[in-house]
């Protein structure tokens, strides 16, 4: 597993930067995103960012079309799901898209 760098770091900063401050916390092999505490997305070293899904928002994601973030645990008959889904690529050059989709997963705790 690679290290995040600085640069994606400044990526997802500056991506989010609409939703106010934002705090980040490194853990899950990658970068946690909160907005008044509360995590919303990741960015990851393998998967890139990841907007958090909970509640009804996980079937808007699935809807969408968005990659769930997966992973196979040794010994694991069947992949592990994370409730995390890799951001759209138009979300990823519009910062608009992108602070709507983590507005909508801050609702869905």
């Amino acid at each position: 597993m690679g290290t995040i760098s600085e640069e994606e770091i400044e990526f997802a900063k500056d991506l989010f930067s609409g939703l106010g401050p934002l705090t980040t916390r490194k853990m899950m092999g990658g970068l946690c995103l909160y907005a008044d505490g509360t995590i919303f997305a990741i960015v990851h070293s393998e998967f890139g960012v990841m907007i958090k899904g909970a509640g009804a928002f996980k079937d808007d994601l699935d809807a969408m079309g968005l990659t769930r973030w997966t992973y196979q645990r040794d010994n694991a008959p069947k992949p592990t799901s994370m409730p995390y889904w890799k951001l759209p690529e138009s979300a990823l050059d519009d910062p608009d898209e992108a602070c709507d989709l983590a507005r909508r997963a801050l609702t869905h705790l």
